[in-house]
């Protein structure tokens, strides 16, 4: 098979399927009443979040580090971050006495035996926006975030690319996961995102095959980045470039063995 179909079949491995989807909502609908039973008025609102309200999670198979992101707005303010966290972190050591609960700053990381949550405490400011435990404070202080704006960007970089951003996506996190996570999972949506309101657009194969090349062209791990991940990215570019070199001399079978290197098959289900 061509590379472009060997990515199509992947993206298309990279979704949850029924049986794992249907775990996780049952999940998030256990936990939505947990936090209303424990919290009641002292939370203003509570949501998913994240990849998987953006459609690019991907299954555990395919990264272990896969989760859940849910915000919990509390009603209070005045108090800095560590409150809040120590308050979700006795929620799930009462509410989820069987599972594994930790501090993962600046969430609370809740792991469940088929998914993984990670607890966000937020506040609302005055003018009605959302405030999160801020990073650069070491997590002491508050920051503005806006959890539902990349989903727009996200939506329509991908209606404006023939619906192959996503697809996209779960294939750089695949690619990420087995590197080692050299990106932060969101920070490399962000790249995938902002290239598809660029150069993406002009493509006019509409071929995923086509934007992972374009993709991993202009992927950067960054200046300062450790040596480690600059080489995951020099090993990503390297290996596509040997890939696309072969499909041109009409070596598919061996362009594709070449990018199984990078993204490999899943429960060997890929080409049937």
């Amino acid at each position: 098979m061509t590379i472009n179909s060997y990515l199509t079949n992947l993206a298309n491995q990279a979704i949850l399927r029924d049986d794992e989807k249907a775990g996780v909502q049952r999940s998030i609908a256990t936990l939505q009443t947990r936090l209303e039973d424990h919290f009641g008025a002292q939370m203003s609102q509570h949501f998913v979040f994240g990849s998987y309200s953006r459609g690019t999670i991907l299954p555990r198979s395919m990264d272990p580090q896969s989760d859940v992101d849910y915000m919990v707005v509390f009603s209070d303010g005045g108090l800095q971050p560590q409150s809040y966290l120590d308050r979700l972190r006795r929620f799930a050591e009462l509410r989820y006495a069987r599972s594994e609960v930790a501090q993962s700053h600046p969430t609370v990381a809740l792991e469940l035996n088929h998914i993984r949550f990670e607890l966000v405490p937020a506040l609302q400011n005055w003018w009605g926006g959302l405030q999160i435990p801020a990073k650069g404070s070491g997590y002491q202080s508050w920051q503005g975030t806006d959890p539902k704006g990349f989903n727009n960007m996200l939506t329509s970089a991908n209606q404006a690319n023939g619906n192959l951003i996503k697809p996209l996506a779960r294939i750089m996190k695949y690619w990420n996961a087995k590197a080692g996570y050299p990106f932060e999972s969101y920070a490399l949506e962000q790249q995938v995102a902002g290239h598809g309101y660029g150069f993406f657009g002009l493509l006019a194969s509409r071929q995923v095959g086509d934007y992972f090349f374009e993709i991993v062209d202009a992927l950067d791990a960054g200046l300062f980045a450790p040596q480690w991940k600059r080489d995951a990215v020099t090993r990503l570019k390297d290996l596509t470039t040997q890939a696309r070199a072969l499909e041109r001399a009409g070596q598919t079978a061996q362009a594709d063995a070449v990018i199984a290197k990078l993204v490999p098959p899943v429960g060997g289900l890929l080409g049937r």
